[in-house]
């Protein structure tokens, strides 16, 4: 019974975003109940593409037995695809002249797209 309970907690976790101010949970208005529940469906769809890029991220750490800063710069193991998200939110795409260049990308945001699947590195190398 605690295994189930601490299960549950772990998905309930998960959608506490929707709390969260900069997600503007609070200015969707949505009148039709079709909507209301396509609109669900797309968030818990959401929600296993972040939990599943979060797993992969972490068992990628620990495969190359490294770790990366947390938000008090402090190394982890474990860190939430919220913190990756926020780090790779200073990087630019630059064009000058009709040639791109990438902003910002440093070498522990470097290290973090190497542990990323291809698909997701491929729109951070120019």
């Amino acid at each position: 019974m605690i295994s189930e309970y601490k299960a549950q907690q772990s998905c309930e976790r998960g959608f506490g975003f929707l709390k969260d101010p900069l997600f503007f949970t609070d200015s969707v208005f949505l009148k039709n109940p079709k909507r209301v529940e396509a609109l669900a469906f797309i968030m818990a769809l959401c929600l296993l593409v972040y939990t599943l890029a979060q797993r992969q991220l972490r068992l990628a750490l620990s495969h190359v037995k490294s770790t990366i800063k947390n938000q008090l710069g402090k190394p982890t193991t474990s860190p939430t695809m919220r913190w990756v998200f926020q780090c790779f939110q200073s990087i630019h795409i630059l064009v000058l002249n009709d040639e791109k260049q990438i902003s910002n990308l440093t070498e522990d945001r470097l290290f973090i797209l190497s542990l990323l699947p291809e698909n997701c590195r491929q729109y951070y190398y120019c």
